[in-house]
């Protein structure tokens, strides 16, 4: 007679400790969820110390300034998905706010013009990109580079280094609005986070672009037009530099030559602490944009601590390495190698 093995009525069988396991693992395995759970205790750890942080009006310049740092890094990290990179784009926001102000104030072109005209400009140069890349098999990094050098020299060159005033206030209601307590700016990058998610996330077109990221010659040889969905990236990039530049000039209610310098590096930062994989095929835009709110948190709170300048760039270039380094190690344990 075999024995049976039965529970009291009152006992209860623990709780499954696989399916606890198994949840730790997949949110270790998520670069989003790390970086989501990371906006949450630097939000909250600040919070905590500095009373200004959560402050209304605190909170609507983190906004804007999300919107410059959050948009660059939506378009750089298009590219990056693709095996590229795009050093341009910030030279090419600060050249888009020079033309978009010279066209207005100098030829006498309404605002919407001007802009339209300067979005134009912008995807043509990402268009140059793409065709180099391409076409001619000229390094990203080596192309972006002399866009950039030369958008510098060219933002100088027109207004032999000063200032562009009186602008159009159509600039400034573009950058200065709000909608209920939202800033407009704000809701740009809420929508072009919004538009890339789906492209890439339920669009065949998406789903090539990882794929050329992934395997530019699988991808090739499986017929899809690599080149196409290559240059298609650089060109998103470039306009939306563009578009960075004009909201810029609209905050600031004055084009300045000097603005731009640098933004790209935050840019390329934002997407790597947000999961993108600088060899391509990995990533996706919800850890991206979740990255460019963690620097602004972590840049703004700085200030609300009255953190020297100086230390400044010092925990800012620490908290990429440290996201470089956690990256590394989930993607050799939980991921395919990037090496």
């Amino acid at each position: 007679m075999s024995a049976q093995i039965t529970l009291a009525p009152d006992e209860v069988a623990p709780p499954s400790r696989p399916a606890i396991s198994s949840l730790a693992r997949k949110l270790a395995a998520s670069p989003e969820a790390g970086v989501i759970i990371a906006c949450v205790l630097v939000f909250a750890g600040i919070a905590a110390n500095a009373d200004t942080y959560t402050a209304v009006g605190n909170l609507q310049v983190m906004g804007r300034d999300l919107s410059q740092v959050g948009i660059l890094a939506i378009g750089e990290s298009l590219v990056i998905l693709t095996g590229g990179i795009d050093l341009s784009v910030g030279a090419l926001a600060g050249l888009a706010g020079i033309l978009a102000a010279w066209m207005n104030v100098n030829e006498g072109l309404p605002a919407p013009l001007a802009m339209l005209l300067t979005l134009v400009i912008c995807g043509g140069v990402g268009l140059w990109h793409g065709v180099m890349v391409t076409r001619l098999n000229v390094p990203p990094f080596v192309i972006t580079l002399v866009t950039y050098t030369v958008a510098q020299g060219l933002a100088l060159a027109i207004t032999s280094g000063s200032p562009i005033n009186n602008l159009d206030p159509m600039f400034s209601n573009l950058s200065q609005y709000y909608i209920g307590q939202v800033p407009v700016p704000a809701l740009f990058f809420v929508g072009a986070a919004a538009i890339a998610w789906f492209v890439l996330e339920r669009t065949y077109v998406g789903r090539q672009i990882y794929a050329v990221g992934g395997n530019k010659e699988a991808a090739r040889l499986a017929g899809i037009p690599t080149a196409r969905r290559i240059t298609s990236t650089y060109v998103a990039s470039a306009a939306l530099a563009g578009l960075v530049g004009i909201m810029v000039i609209g905050r600031m209610n004055v084009a300045d030559p000097s603005v731009g310098a640098g933004w790209e590096l935050t840019a390329i930062a934002a997407a790597v602490v947000g999961g993108m994989s600088l060899s391509g095929g990995e990533g996706r835009i919800a850890g991206i944009a979740a990255g460019a709110i963690l620097l602004e948190f972590i840049t703004n709170g700085l200030l609300a601590l009255k953190v020297s300048p100086y230390d400044q760039q010092v925990v800012q270039g620490a908290v990429l390495g440290v996201a470089i380094l956690l990256d590394r190690v989930r993607a050799r344990y939980f991921g395919r190698s990037r090496a």
